[in-house]
C-alpha cells in the first residue's frame, strides 16, 4: 500500500501498538505524542491521521480544525469519549471516522483501509505519486490456491481466472487479508460499501453465496466459513 500515516496519541503503548500493527500491514507511520507535534508533522504529507482527543499542547479538537482548514486528508479519531454528542460534534468539526477506546486493532486497520481507498479514489494524482514505480505484482494477495490483484480486481484460483463483481471481490479481499479473523455482517458491509449497515439487509448473505458458487466452479475447497452468531471468516483448515 505504501501510504504514510500520522499517529497522534500521547499514550506511548497505544501509539506504538497502532504503529506496529499498521507497519506490519504495509503502511509507513509517523508518530506524534502531542497535538502541537502532530501539527508540525503535517509537513511530512501523510495521507491519513489517527488522532486521540485528550492531548498535551493543542487538543484533538483544535488539531482537527487546523488539519481540515489546510487540507482534506482523512482523520480517524480514537478516544475514550463515547457519548453520541461527542461523536456528532467531532464529525461536525471534520473527523471522517470515530473509534471508541478500547478498540480492536484489526477494526482500526479496516477503517484505515476504507478511508484511504476513498481518499485515493477522489485524489488519483496523489495515489499515483505514492505508488511510484512499484512493480505490477506488489499488491498481490495470496492464500492457498487464491491469488488476488486488487489493482485490477483480478482473481485466480488454481491459476484459473474467476470473475467477481467489485463488491464480491472486496468481500473476499477482506477475508483473505485477515484469515484468522471472523467478520460480522456489519464490518463486511461497512468495509465494502463504505456506508452504514441497516441490520435487516440480506445483501451480505447473497454476495457470500455468489462468491462460494464461483469458487466452487474451479476448486473443491470451501474457502468461506460461516461463524454462527458472528458472521463469516476464511476457512484456514
Amino acid at each position: 500500500m505504501g501510504a504514510k500515516i500520522l499517529i497522534v496519541e500521547d499514550d506511548n503503548y497505544i501509539n506504538n501498538m497502532i504503529k506496529d500493527a499498521l507497519e506490519l500491514a504495509g503502511y509507513e507511520c509517523i508518530q506524534a505524542f502531542s497535538g502541537t507535534e502532530g501539527l508540525l508533522l503535517l509537513k511530512e504529507s501523510p495521507e491519513l491521521v489517527i488522532l486521540d482527543l485528550m492531548l498535551p499542547g493543542k487538543s484533538g479538537d483544535e488539531v482537527i480544525k487546523q488539519i481540515k482548514a489546510e487540507n482534506d486528508i482523512p482523520v480517524i479519531v480514537v478516544s475514550a469519549k463515547d457519548s453520541v454528542d461527542s461523536k456528532i460534534e467531532l464529525l461536525r468539526l471534520g473527523a471522517d471516522d470515530y473509534l471508541t477506546k478500547p478498540f480492536d486493532i484489526k477494526e482500526l486497520e479496516v477503517r484505515v483501509e476504507v478511508r484511504l481507498r476513498r481518499y485515493r479514489e477522489s485524489h488519483p494524482d496523489n495515489a499515483a505519486q505514492t505508488a511510484g514505480s512499484a512493480p505490477a505484482d506488489a499488491g498481490i494477495i495470496t492464500f492457498k490456491e487464491i491469488k488476488m490483484n486488487p489493482a485490477c480486481f483480478s482473481l485466480k484460483v488454481n491459476d484459473e481466472p474467476v470473475e467477481l463483481t467489485k463488491h464480491e471481490f472486496r468481500i473476499l479481499e477482506l477475508l483473505v487479508k485477515n484469515p484468522a479473523r471472523a467478520f460480522t455482517k456489519q464490518a463486511i458491509y461497512e468495509y465494502v460499501w463504505d456506508d452504514s449497515y441497516l441490520g435487516e439487509d440480506k445483501t451480505i448473505n447473497v454476495h457470500i453465496s455468489n462468491i462460494r458458487k464461483k469458487l466452487k466452479s474451479v476448486t473443491a475447497t470451501e474457502y468461506i466459513e460461516t461463524v454462527w452468531g458472528i458472521g463469516f471468516k476464511l476457512n484456514t483448515k
